[in-house]
């Protein structure tokens, strides 16, 4: 599996840790190392017409002011791994922007949360391509990376909600299922479950997409 956006929990615990003495450093380094992961959340996840609008490095400090004002409170409970707690903030920053400025919009919040991929993203789809979908002795075998990477991304908005978003975490923000199950709040094995689900009908969507385009 490929590497999380997320930077890994060794050195995020000893800087809680020192956040929780009242290291004030700490708890700037803490928030810095999380920057980088909060605006690629946000590229990926907020609406592209959104974008045209907002400046996404205002939404990251957004991010990363509330979660300053709210450590305090999250150290003296942890409830989740501190990379999905601040996940959780930018999550919530991401919709609320979106709320504010397409008030107008006629479809559902959820169905307008396009898919945004930010230069290097299209190596995910590929290689989630590649896992799910074989060609065959078709002219898609000697497709280019972008155009696998196209049919993958449309295939993914053509699914519901929940399976969309499951395979976003797990292919995308490259999150474990473990991660994942915390984040919807359900145990692993439902969370493998809904994964399983979700790959079934992205593949189908695929394979369909396929068998129209090759068909005679």
């Amino acid at each position: 599996m490929a590497k999380s956006i997320w930077p890994s929990d060794d050195k995020t615990e000893t800087l809680l840790i020192a956040a929780k003495q009242g290291d004030v450093d700490a708890v700037n380094r803490l928030l810095e190392r999380h920057r980088v992961s909060v605006r690629r959340l946000v590229e990926m996840r907020l609406d592209r017409k959104v974008q045209r609008r907002v400046d996404v490095s205002d939404v990251v400090q957004d991010v990363l002011v509330e979660a300053s004002g709210r450590l305090d409170k999250y150290l003296d409970d942890p409830a989740m791994a501190f990379h999905l707690w601040i996940r959780q903030i930018a999550w919530d920053r991401i919709i609320d922007t979106y709320r504010r400025h397409r008030v107008s919009a006629k479809r559902s919040m959820d169905r307008e949360q396009a898919m945004v991929m930010p230069g290097g993203q299209d190596q995910s789809s590929v290689e989630l391509a590649a896992q799910l979908w074989d060609p065959g002795p078709t002219p898609a075998a000697a497709a280019t990376q972008r155009e696998i990477a196209a049919r993958v991304e449309a295939a993914i908005e053509q699914l519901g909600e929940q399976d969309r978003e499951i395979i976003l975490m797990r292919h995308y923000e490259h999150l474990s299922n473990l991660e994942i199950a915390e984040v919807l709040g359900v145990n692993p094995p439902a969370a493998s479950m809904r994964y399983l689900r979700a790959v079934r009908r992205l593949r189908e969507l695929l394979d369909s997409e396929a068998g129209d385009e090759y068909a005679p």
